[in-house]
């Protein structure tokens, strides 16, 4: 009687078990940083309408990883992945100075009680990061992809310029997550300006045009009672909006083709 054909199978069920496993450990560690008692009652009452869980899990963040949390504000998302991507692992935490100088007091904050653990503060102009070529995972950017086509005293990015950084930046493969306030159909980037929002579809013809390729999209930020046509500071719907979640990865040695109009 032949005992390889079992023997296999059990090997098999072992190894897919093994799986299983890891990819639970996983999503604990990242349940585990959200939970955390030692986060803030404010951040705790954010996780409702932000779903950093589920976010992050679809991000693909894991322990090791190097993020860079892009206009990351007061620290957020780079709190709860510091915890996340663990010694091996480093987040930076981006600011640049018209972002700061919103932020300052809160980041100053949210660092003075000591858990931005695995997070360097990395304030920096766009053009300026200085981070090595290919040595970022995950870029995310939460809320702040429309901020590349509003323009006011100050500031006035050049996507171009901005995709070129980043996609240098990232490794081959690399994931770039954006999360933004969605505007109505057919706006192109115009209710940035207006209302900080921008059209979705836009958006992935956008940045799919910069070397990355659209690889899926979250619906845990939908609201469909958010009309898309107040501003997101308007208060009755601050915190609540549509909000769409794209997932990019970089394609190697792609070139960026000719960008769109705006």
């Amino acid at each position: 009687m032949s005992y390889a054909g079992p023997f296999r199978l059990i090997l098999f069920c072992l190894l897919l078990g093994t799986i299983c496993i890891g990819s639970q450990s996983l999503a604990e560690t990242i349940h585990e940083a959200v939970t955390d008692t030692n986060r803030t009652p404010a951040d705790r009452e954010r996780d409702l309408r932000s779903h950093p869980e589920e976010v992050l899990e679809f991000a693909g963040l894991k322990p090791g990883m190097t993020v860079l949390d892009l206009f990351g504000g007061a620290g957020y998302y780079s709190e709860i992945m510091g915890h996340v991507v663990g010694p091996k692992g480093k987040v930076y935490l981006h600011n640049n100075a018209a972002y700061l100088s919103f932020v300052r007091k809160s980041l100053d904050e949210r660092f003075a009680r000591g858990e931005m653990i695995n997070v360097v503060r990395h304030d920096a102009e766009i053009g300026e990061l200085g981070i090595p070529d290919e040595s970022v995972d995950l870029v995310l950017m939460a809320m702040t992809y429309h901020d590349l086509y509003y323009k006011t005293e100050g500031w006035d990015l050049d996507p171009v310029s901005f995709f070129g950084e980043i996609y240098n930046l990232l490794k081959p493969g690399g994931v770039l997550l954006v999360i933004d306030h969605a505007a109505l159909p057919d706006t192109g980037s115009t209710q940035a300006q207006l209302l900080h929002r921008i059209d979705e579809k836009f958006a992935r013809e956008d940045i799919e045009s910069r070397g990355f390729k659209y690889v899926g999209s979250l619906d845990v930020l939908r609201n469909p009672a958010d009309d898309r046509t107040r501003s997101v500071f308007d208060a009755e719907i601050r915190g609540h909006t549509d909000r769409f979640i794209h997932k990019y990865i970089k394609i190697p040695q792609a070139k960026a083709e000719k960008p769109l109009s705006e």
